[in-house]
């Protein structure tokens, strides 16, 4: 045999995916590292998980100062505009706290990345996961206003799961892009703060859709869809006779269909950044 023959043919070795290890070890995993996050986050508090409750209450009640009291055309016309406000806080909190976590989440594992295999995924989804799990409670505080406030229980309340499922999976497919660039890239994490800032005004949370009288605007602020979602919440929970769906505000269901593109766009995106990520993810840390 030449010696050509014998050099050995060097071979890429990937990393543990996204996914590997089986389904039963994925999620066993997810819900163990979830359940140690969240007690972890409250552990040796005085008030404990009450600090989920008070956080976003916090938020509220200045926001409801200054938006009733001092900026009043806001909240002028808006029937249970306090409810409104708390439900929309507590839906954007999920939001931008999950992903916000979920940036660093990967970077901040890397002593168990490098050393252990396991499905990388379980990193940042257990971060949402965990953001779910505060969500829930400060959802009962949602749901002592809106009886506080007097809005009845309708049929209509059965659709909200449909929200949860909605904001988890973009939530989740934000968490799982944002976390594996800012692996390679630190700045994503400064760039996040920004736009999740921003997102927040864009959503109308402080202000409703119809605030101003404007098709093309209406139109505009329906791309996002987190907005998209806001504007059918009023509709489902609080059950606003005068309060438009997001088709009615944007003049038809077909210009929902860019809000329905950017979401899965984005679900797609961050599914196929971490499944491609995922391999080198301790070469990169």
């Amino acid at each position: 045999m030449s010696e050509v023959d014998a050099t050995p043919v060097l071979e890429e070795v990937r990393g543990p995916s996204a996914l590997g290890g089986g389904s039963r070890r994925f999620f066993d995993l997810l819900w163990l590292i979830s359940v140690t996050e969240f007690r972890r986050v409250y552990f040796g508090t005085v008030l404990g998980y009450l600090w989920s409750l008070i956080r976003p209450l916090m938020l509220f009640g200045v926001l409801l100062f200054v938006f009733t009291q001092v900026f009043r055309a806001t909240s002028k016309g808006v029937e249970h505009y306090p409810v409104l406000l708390l439900l929309g806080i507590v839906i954007f909190t999920f939001f931008q706290e999950s992903t916000t976590n979920a940036v660093t989440s990967v970077a901040a594992q890397e002593g168990v990345v490098r050393k252990t295999q396991f499905p990388r995924l379980v990193i940042p989804l257990s971060t949402v996961l965990t953001g779910l799990f505060n969500f829930g409670l400060n959802l009962i505080i949602v749901l002592i206003f809106l009886f506080a406030f007097g809005v009845d229980p309708s049929w209509t309340w059965l659709l909200f799961p449909l929200v949860v499922v909605f904001l988890f999976a973009l939530t989740a497919a934000v968490g799982m892009g944002l976390s594996v660039l800012y692996v390679r890239f630190r700045d994503v994490a400064i760039i996040w703060t920004v736009v999740a800032q921003v997102l927040f005004y864009a959503t109308p949370i402080l202000y409703t859709v119809e605030f101003k009288e404007s098709l093309t605007f209406h139109r505009l602020m329906l791309i996002n869809p987190l907005a998209v979602v806001m504007t059918q919440v009023r509709v489902w929970i609080l059950n606003e006779s005068d309060a438009p769906s997001a088709a009615h505000a944007a003049g038809g269901w077909i210009w929902l269909l860019p809000a329905a593109v950017v979401f899965v766009g984005v679900c797609g995106l961050g599914a196929w950044l971490f499944g491609r990520e995922a391999p080198r993810i301790a070469e990169d840390l």
